[in-house]
């Protein structure tokens, strides 16, 4: 990867001027919808399988089915994403499957069970990996390439996905009230929505000025990946430790938080465990939300490198202070720190794989760098430390797991160069001292 002088950048629009444009809501609104679907899906799912009478073993086969089948999708997707540049195909494809979730819940999966709950649980698990699993790296990769070309931050839209969890856990609980089938088709009216606001949604055209901040990586709304490109991304020394990196805190924060909830409810000492914990994510999800704001802003200060640095070190603080300072309050602060935690890492990624890669395999980037490699980490480690927590008890397993977090850390650190000279081609730049950047990312 080579860098080159340029010239000072046109200006690019303000936090507050990015705020006043239908663009930036438009994508906001993608988010939006796209991860109530998310929420939904995975919180009430075990619930409606639990109460459809499927059994543990298979139920847990669903999971394992669609992490698999994203593993082998997420780098055919990152390829051909690339490969489409601004185009929207493969962003209709995932919206598409998720418009059919009712449809396929209810006339589908459900008698599906009826006739083999294993069967059932494989057909399922694909089903959800094409809308979730595998589609949400589209999602990401797409819409941050948009957020350059457009001129706003990216964490900045991201941040209405924030807001979608917390909306949708809390509307949910009603919808599942009512009738719990009904889960499925609010899926499939949101992805009705985000639809919509895809096909409106504003992406760059030929080489005009809204194109310019993107014509590195874009073009005219494709690109041409050769094998060499991706082979150089592969043997890159930086990617190298991103994926360490990614594979041993990315995965262990969703390893960590898997059975967080049994441990914390040991400790509650009065009132239900389970809705305590259920207020106590509310909080944190919207927190998070609010955090979103602020973060870009600290990232481009400090660089991405070190912003994943900070999302290791408070994921560290996290686990270590669940192992020793275990009173119900001090518990519920731990949890707490995710919602600083999960937007260091959310924008810090992004940056880091604008600034650091070649441009025109940022989505291959993505989905090899984060997500094959969180899945992998967590398949492994998910065995693991389930099986720790009945061998050692989850204190001592913490520990251990605080061992691995701060060893590939480490590692990682060494490998991964500093990012703080580079900004990704039609990204604003938000330097200290309010100039331009000293390099960007050569696009050829």
């Amino acid at each position: 990867m080579t860098t080159s002088t340029t010239p000072a950048a046109e200006p690019r629009p303000s936090a507050l001027e990015s705020l006043r444009r239908g663009v930036f809501w438009n994508y906001g609104g993608l988010f939006f919808f796209y991860f109530a679907i998310w929420q939904l899906a995975f919180t009430f799912l075990p619930l409606w399988l639990a109460r459809e009478g499927m059994g543990t073993g298979a139920i847990g086969v669903v999971s394992t089915v669609s992490a698999i089948t994203a593993l082998a999708l997420q780098p055919v997707y990152g390829f051909l994403q690339d490969r489409l540049g601004f185009k929207k195909y493969l962003f209709a494809f995932v919206v598409l499957c998720a418009a059919f979730m009712g449809p396929f819940f209810v006339f589908v999966f459900q008698p599906l069970i009826g006739v083999n709950e294993y069967l059932a649980a494989v057909v399922g698990g694909v089903f959800l990996s094409l809308c979730l699993n595998s589609g949400v790296g589209v999602v990401e990769a797409f819409s941050e390439r948009a957020s350059r070309a457009n001129g706003y931050e990216y964490g900045h839209a991201r941040l209405f996905g924030s807001l979608a969890g917390g909306t949708a856990a809390l509307v949910g609980g009603f919808i599942w009230a009512a009738n719990p089938d009904s889960i499925w088709w609010a899926g499939s009216v949101s992805a009705i929505v985000l639809g919509t606001l895809l096909f409106v949604a504003r992406v760059p055209r030929g080489d005009g000025a809204e194109a310019a901040g993107a014509a590195a990586d874009a073009g005219s709304g494709g690109t041409k990946v050769s094998k060499e490109t991706v082979l150089a991304l592969l043997r890159d020394r930086n990617f190298l430790g991103f994926v360490v990196l990614m594979f041993g805190t990315a995965a262990l924060y969703d390893v960590f938080d898997q059975q967080f909830p049994n441990y914390f409810a040991t400790f509650v000492v009065s009132g239900d465990p389970e809705v305590l914990f259920s207020r106590v994510v509310a909080v944190q999800i919207f927190a998070e939300a609010a955090f979103m704001v602020a973060a870009p802003f600290i990232v481009n200060r400090i660089g991405a490198r070190k912003g994943l640095m900070v999302f290791a070190a408070i994921l560290l603080v996290r686990v270590l202070g669940s192992a020793f300072f275990t009173h119900e309050w001090l518990l519920i602060a731990w949890r707490l720190l995710a919602a600083i935690e999960m937007p260091f890492l959310l924008v810090s990624v992004m940056k880091y794989i604008t600034r650091m890669f070649d441009v025109r395999i940022s989505a291959t980037a993505y989905m090899l760098g984060f997500n094959f490699a969180k899945q992998i980490g967590i398949a492994i480690f998910a065995s693991v430390f389930g099986a720790s927590y009945s061998a050692i008890g989850f204190a001592h397993s913490y520990l251990v797991m605080a061992g691995v977090i701060l060893a590939v850390t480490l590692v990682a650190r060494f490998l991964m160069a500093d990012d703080r000279d580079r900004v990704a081609p039609g990204a604003p730049s938000d330097r200290a001292d309010g100039g331009a950047p000293t390099h960007v990312l050569a696009s050829s």
